[in-house]
């Protein structure tokens, strides 16, 4: 299958910048948004990338521990009370390409698996599970996380499942293409106007 195609995309009337999908739709154009969010979403699937700018997480700790307790609150703070249906893959640090390399910033893969009653099957639109990419941007001088998340639900018929095993390592298309957005978003992503981090 051929390489999404890309467009620079302004986000927060232009303080920020990035690539985004060209077939990703601005959700604020159907919807309203919090001011403090910019949300896109897949018009021929269900995947969305959702940029959210959040007051800076003060965990305990410091460097790496300290980011990575910021992660897991934000990642609690995400999912709500479902936190025990969440499993979290794996945890990188992360490079982005045009910000200053001493500027932290982690990924990681989650799934999360809906809760369902004994007794009760699922929707017929309800997934069987929920992939998350998300990616947290450390802006400590600006007080300030970003936070970069790709929610990609897999919904019965939508994928194939003899496709997608985390435990192996097989992603399935569906994730291996959210994987792919989010490094783009990395190797793109621009502060335009830094003066945006003290009004929001």
């Amino acid at each position: 299958m051929p390489s999404s195609a890309y467009k620079t995309t302004p986000l927060f009337g232009g303080a920020l910048t990035c690539d985004l999908p060209t077939n990703f739709a601005d959700v604020s154009k159907l919807r309203t948004v919090p001011d403090n969010q910019e949300v896109y979403i897949d018009k021929d699937g269900f995947t969305s990338i959702i940029i959210d700018i959040t007051e800076r997480v003060n965990a305990p700790g410091s460097g790496i521990e300290q980011d990575g307790r910021a992660l897991t609150v934000h990642l609690e703070e995400l999912v709500g009370e479902d936190a025990d249906t969440v499993k979290v893959w794996n945890t990188t640090e992360t490079q982005f390409t045009r910000l200053d390399e001493s500027i932290p910033a982690y990924t990681l893969i989650a799934t999360q698996t809906p809760k369902t009653m004994p007794g009760e099957s699922r929707g017929q639109s309800a997934p069987d599970f929920t992939a998350l990419i998300l990616t947290l941007l450390r802006l400590e001088k600006e007080n300030t996380d970003v936070l970069i998340t790709v929610n990609v639900p897999h919904i019965k018929g939508e994928y194939d499942e003899d496709e997608v095993d985390l435990a192996l390592g097989k992603q399935g298309e569906l994730i291996g293409d959210a994987v792919e957005h989010v490094a783009r978003i990395w190797a793109t992503f621009e502060v335009k106007d830094w003066s945006l981090f003290s009004h929001i």
